[in-house]
């Protein structure tokens, strides 16, 4: 009995914080939204009206000094920043390109009403440098010509055919033809033979 007074003052004082943080607790909720969006300002803009189907943009207002570094399709709209100083170059917003920036020439496009301020073109880019070779290492491959003679041709000496002065010397009239031997010993053997079959007998 002693333990359930003990155990009681806990099970209630449990209960009761219980009871005040579902029901008394502050309750704060979060809220998920949508943020508003921005209404961009409507500014200038330019569009590519050019038979070609794209045009170049370049990092500054010289198609001879500044190099590409996009392109824009027939049609196509960007925003309109400024203009060169003579009003052939108009300055756009181009994402990618080196401080988002980007020219274009102006016949190319068509530019929106309104009047566009004068945008200083970007610092002339440095050319890249050119490779240079090292006069030391270069000297170690130079091959200086020698006033050495070359070998010339020598022509063999002429080939000498001997010549005969002295007629070969005529075979005697009275000497035996060697066909009359040959005749006279097939004419020998063939006796030969036909006695050794006489003799078998």
């Amino acid at each position: 009995m002693k333990q359930f007074w003990i155990r009681l003052p806990i099970f209630i004082t449990l209960t009761a914080l219980f009871a005040y943080g579902v029901f008394f607790a502050p309750y704060s909720s979060t809220v998920f939204a949508q943020q508003p969006t921005e209404t961009p300002v409507a500014g200038m803009f330019i569009t590519v009206i050019t038979e070609e189907p794209q045009i170049n943009v370049r990092m500054g207002p010289s198609s001879t000094i500044y190099p590409i570094v996009g392109t824009l399709l027939r049609g196509a709209t960007a925003p309109a920043l400024g203009r060169s100083p003579g009003g052939d170059w108009i300055q756009i917003e181009y994402p990618g390109a080196p401080n988002n920036l980007g020219w274009v020439y102006s016949p190319l496009v068509q530019v929106s009403q309104g009047t566009l301020r004068i945008a200083e073109p970007p610092p002339t880019p440095v050319p890249p440098a050119t490779a240079t070779i090292d006069p030391t290492f270069a000297a170690q491959f130079t091959i200086v010509p020698t006033n050495v003679r070359l070998p010339t041709f020598t022509p063999p000496p002429l080939l000498v055919v001997p010549t005969y002065t002295q007629l070969p010397v005529a075979v005697a009239d009275d000497s035996v033809p060697v066909a009359v031997i040959i005749i006279a010993l097939a004419i020998l053997g063939a006796i030969g033979f036909l006695l050794s079959l006489v003799l078998r007998r």
